[in-house]
């Protein structure tokens, strides 16, 4: 009987000397950078000696060999994108109680998720050292963040497609694997090598993180999915974010800004070792052909017993599907969802990369003190933060899709609040705290539910695909925020809150007339109301 871990390392012999070469080409980077012990860890300027040249090359063909190791069977892979017959699509026992086996897989995903997070957030961190060492300009400094944008839109999507081709656990594990590679972002003697090492960390970076939501979706029970994928993103990414300060306020002032990036080797390896406790989507397995492999990780998951129904009494025959393909999104019966999800999800983009990094400088404009701003929306964060609970319930007890679209709305809200106080040039700080704190709040809880509903309603062969495209919206606004903010549209109060509560208002008319709902309800169930 084949395994799903099979599956997944086809070549592990060829995986795991990859990883070494990986590895040994990061560590190769070791001794340029302990050189710079004596002078604070400054590496600018520094000619790259023969070890650190051997140690970048034997990266990419680690990369390449590890990959290898991960692909499955050609012959696997073609039945998956040209099936000969009608699939068999196996379910778990949705009805079974959280197990142990649910929980380790839990605990995984948020670990993954957590390191996921690190690495972009500790742009903010690296900034002002690196600033300083390289000496360029604040503006040249933010093409780093522009470029690690560009980076995680791009990996959403590719990520998302290497999913649904080639299983979702091994797309976690090239993923970490990109994250042990780009950990020599921390010993580049140039500006240009940060530049392009992370791109690729913010790739591997936007990779994962649909990934995770796609395979937690596809294996744990339906009674439990919704609240499960909601919390996944708010532990994760709140881990995250504080193990990036805490790295910061240890590393950096004994090892400088590059201690941050060089972390990338331990958290990328340690997505590795925990790949043993990340099984294959058992619908993934099902749909590829692979029924014996389904059915071995529906016995970890719901136990012998409810595997062996799953077997026998829970198989599902489905019509022949057509191969699988980026635009099948866009067209066809799940055009109008996907839609309503991009939109959303580039609006929110604009709010979060555009108009609260540019909500400081208005509210000066309007006769505010920047002391007075920054605490305003500090206070206004601490409001906020309370509200990922509330939308955890929500999500779980009322309505997936209603709890999106209300948090569309009220993003829309907010925004069109900052309108009225921009255009009646109200500076009142009981004001800017209530619209602030709407705007954080509705805003946080749009992205906190965004990519888990993604992740319920597209079918097993374009889950991930889908799931890696409306991440890459969010990202996609992100960019878009950024070149607006540079052409001055965020100056103007009024006028950008009224352009980007447009699209957020556009996004939840679109979910209210094509959403479905998801709360409770089986996979197949989901899918079966949006076929044609």
């Amino acid at each position: 009987m084949s395994s799903s871990r099979d599956f997944s390392l086809h070549h592990p012999l060829a995986f795991w000397i990859g990883c070494c070469a990986i590895i040994g080409g990061v560590l190769a980077h070791a001794p340029m950078f302990l050189m710079g012990r004596h002078t604070g860890y400054e590496m600018v300027g520094m000619a790259m000696d023969a070890p650190m040249l051997v140690g970048m090359a034997l990266i990419p063909l680690g990369v390449l060999l590890a990959a290898y190791g991960l692909l499955p069977r050609i012959a696997q892979l073609r039945r998956s994108l040209h099936p000969a017959q009608p699939h068999l699509q196996f379910h778990l026992a949705d009805g079974v109680a959280l197990n142990r086996e649910h929980w380790k897989l839990v605990v995984v995903l948020v670990v993954a998720l957590a390191v996921d997070v690190l690495k972009p957030a500790t742009l903010g961190f690296v900034m002002p050292g690196m600033t300083r060492e390289y000496g360029i300009s604040k503006e040249t400094a933010g093409v780093l963040a522009l470029v690690a944008l560009t980076g995680t839109t791009v990996g959403s999507i590719v990520w998302g497609r290497l999913a649904d081709v080639f299983g979702r656990r091994s797309a976690i594990l090239l993923s970490a694997l990109m994250f042990i590679g780009t950990a020599i972002c921390g010993a580049m003697p140039a500006f240009g090598w940060n530049l392009a090492m992370c791109f690729l960390m913010g790739a591997s970076a936007g990779g994962l993180l649909p990934i995770a939501f796609t395979l937690m979706a596809e294996t744990v029970p339906a009674a439990h999915r919704g609240w499960l994928l909601v919390a996944l993103g708010g532990v994760g990414t709140s881990a995250g974010y504080l193990m990036a300060a805490g790295a910061a306020d240890l590393l950096v002032p004994l090892f400088s800004w590059r201690a941050l990036w060089l972390l990338g080797l331990p958290t990328g390896l340690l997505i590795i070792l925990l790949g043993r406790y990340i099984p294959e989507s058992p619908r993934f397995l099902a749909n590829a052909g692979l029924f014996d492999a389904a059915r071995t990780v529906l016995a970890r998951f719901s136990g012998r017993d409810a595997a062996g129904a799953a077997a026998s009494d829970a198989v599902v025959a489905e019509p022949e599907a057509p191969p699988a393909e980026l635009g099948t999104l866009l067209r066809g019966p799940h055009a109008r969802i996907t839609w309503g999800l991009i939109v959303a999800g580039l609006a929110w983009g604009l709010v979060n990369f555009g108009f609260l990094l540019w909500l400081p400088t208005n509210l000066g404009a309007m006769g505010m003190a920047p002391a007075a701003a920054n605490a305003l929306l500090a206070r206004s964060a601490l409001l906020a933060l309370p509200g990922t609970a509330l939308v955890i319930w929500l999500y779980h007890r009322w309505s997936s899709v209603k709890a999106l679209v209300l948090f569309v709305a009220l993003t829309a809200g907010a925004l069109l609040l900052f309108a009225a106080l921009g255009t009646l040039q109200v500076a009142s700080p009981a004001a800017v705290v209530a619209a602030t704190g709407l705007l954080l709040f509705s805003s946080s809880g749009v992205i906190a539910m965004l990519i888990p509903y993604a992740a319920e309603i597209y079918p097993v062969r374009l889950r991930g695909t889908g799931s890696g495209v409306i991440a890459a919206s969010s990202k996609a606004g992100g960019i878009l925020g950024a070149g607006l903010g540079v052409l001055g549209m965020f100056g103007h109060l009024s006028l950008s809150a009224v352009a980007i509560a447009v699209p957020m208002a556009m996004a939840a008319a679109l979910l209210v007339r094509s959403g479905v709902e998801t709360r409770g309800r089986r996979l197949e169930e989901i899918q079966a109301e949006l076929a044609p």
